[in-house]
């Protein structure tokens, strides 16, 4: 069983602090299973989106596991937050977790 998106989402924020990034909930979705999509800020004018992966992504071993793939990279926050919106307009349920590094750490496992 797949822990819900609240709870991914308030571990996920609290990994984030703990290795001294800052994050934050931009946006709030459905507690339940609302999809996620993280925003990783450089603090140098772009920065890197990254949303659910396809289910051809998944392992069997892990089915109920969170994947993430990259989607935008290096893009300005503009493009980002429409693309945000674009999404949001397919889904009102999704979440948005801001996080501010200027490494770029990620701290889940992408695809």
């Amino acid at each position: 069983m797949r822990v819900t998106s609240s709870l991914w989402v308030g571990a996920y924020v609290r990994r984030c602090y703990a290795e001294g990034a800052i994050a934050t909930v931009a946006r709030h979705g459905a507690a339940e299973a609302g999809a996620i999509f993280v925003l990783v800020d450089r603090l140098a004018g772009t920065a890197d989106l990254y949303g659910p992966a396809p289910q051809a992504a998944f392992d069997e071993s892990r089915p109920s596991g969170r994947l993430f793939q990259r989607l935008m990279t290096d893009a300005p926050l503009a493009e980002i937050n429409a693309r945000l919106e674009r999404e949001a307009g397919f889904d009102s349920d999704l979440w948005v977790i801001a996080v501010e590094d200027r490494e770029g750490r990620i701290f889940f496992e992408a695809v």
